[in-house]
């Protein structure tokens, strides 16, 4: 799960990160008052949206003109930035050319900036490690730092039988040349992201930048957190900061059946049941040409319920031209799945090629209960046949 800029700060603060003062606004007089309420003279109007890239990004409105994060230097002023932004539509790289529209802000005070830097806290999975990375490189897509100048960046593991020491930080601060009181602040400033990633359950935390000021204090001038959704049965306060407007509506309507659902750019829907097949799927359209529409995992325990619903999700992207399921009987049986495909086909009114692989347990009745349905489900006998058949059948459906 992901939250706004905004949100990240407000849970980072209270851990003892330091962030710049800063109101969320839901309006334009809300962004002036929040203006009004901050000493200024400098004031950062930040459009709230969840992607990066903002401040170089451009609105559909007014290509050529201003991004979505201004700096403004009185109230009035405020007020034109926040009216430019306010319900229009914000396109950045990682927003796609149909943008998303900004609906929320957040008005700070501006800080005098000595210096830029990257900073990362992930967990790596390659050493089972929550891992941080610095970059003198700041403000900067990390991506080009590290294709480009990958000695720029510094990684430091931290050990889980010992969480974070003081070491770590001030090897941190060490590799990003500070020193001094700035040292000290990167120090304190390092301690508490790692507490912050611990303690909720985070994916991701991303600074960029994260800057020194003029007094050398460390401070997070942007924010991005990502949440791992397993936990957040026990981050209540953070569920309560899902912001449903800014999810794609197919991936929501899956998050409430426990799919898991990406949408993609081709038009071959695929519904799989576990992660890694679901890759192998997608992998194998490609291999024969096609494109997947979307990446659907419906777990180990696919009901008719599950099945319907993935189906209805797939349907309701208008790219796709037909749908490959692949499913392994391993905890649930063929014969099962089988039931639930036929039923799910039926209640959707199911008019794109269907082709459906299945293997495991009892996979001999659900093929026959396929095959006495008396819908036109193409019936595959293995996964590279099933890509085959899919690929070929969408073909044919375009070309119609």
């Amino acid at each position: 799960m992901n939250i706004h800029e905004y949100q990240a700060k407000t849970l980072l603060e209270k851990y003892g990160v330091a962030v710049p003062r800063g109101i969320a606004a839901m309006s334009v007089e809300e962004a002036v008052k929040a203006a009004e309420s901050l000493p200024g003279p400098l004031y950062v109007v930040k459009s709230q949206i969840h992607a990066g890239g903002r401040g170089a990004g451009h609105f559909t409105d007014k290509p050529s003109g201003k991004g979505g994060v201004r700096l403004c230097k009185s109230a009035e002023e405020v007020r034109d930035a926040a009216q430019a932004m306010l319900g229009n539509i914000l396109v950045t790289k990682q927003t796609g050319a149909g943008g998303k529209e900004v609906q929320r802000l957040y008005v700070t005070d501006g800080v005098d900036i000595q210096k830029e830097y990257y900073c990362s806290v992930v967990m790596d999975r390659a050493t089972s490690r929550v891992t941080f990375m610095v970059s003198t490189e700041g403000g900067m897509d990390i991506e080009d730092v590290a294709e480009k100048t990958p000695e720029k960046i510094i990684r430091v593991g931290i050990d889980p039988a010992t969480g974070m020491m003081p070491f770590h930080a001030r090897k941190l601060a060490f590799g990003l040349a500070l020193s001094g009181d700035a040292l000290k602040s990167a120090t304190r400033f390092f301690m508490a992201l790692y507490k912050a990633f611990v303690d909720l359950d985070a994916a991701i935390v991303e600074i960029n930048p994260m800057i020194v000021t003029d007094k050398n204090d460390v401070m997070a001038l942007d924010a991005k957190m990502t949440f791992d959704d397993n936990a957040l049965f026990r981050q209540k306060d953070v569920a309560a900061m899902r912001d449903e407007s800014e999810e794609d509506e197919k991936e929501r309507q899956a998050h409430e059946y426990d799919l898991s659902y990406v949408a993609l750019d081709g038009n071959i829907g695929c519904m799989v049941n576990g992660a890694g097949l679901a890759m192998a799927t997608m992998d194998i359209i490609k291999l024969y040409g096609g494109e997947p529409a979307n990446f659907l995992d419906v777990g180990g325990g696919a009901t008719t319920e599950k099945v319907t619903a993935a189906f209805k999700i797939i349907l309701s992207d208008k790219n796709v031209k037909g749908i490959l399921v692949n499913i392994f009987g391993g905890i649930m049986r063929c014969d099962v799945i089988a039931d639930g495909i036929v039923a799910a086909a039926r209640d959707v009114s199911l008019d794109v090629p269907l082709v459906v692989r299945l293997e495991g347990t009892n996979v001999d009745q659900g093929k026959e209960i396929l095959a006495k349905s008396g819908l036109p489900i193409i019936a595959a006998d293995d996964l590279a046949d099933a890509a085959r058949k899919i690929v070929d059948a969408t073909g044919k459906a375009q070309a119609a």
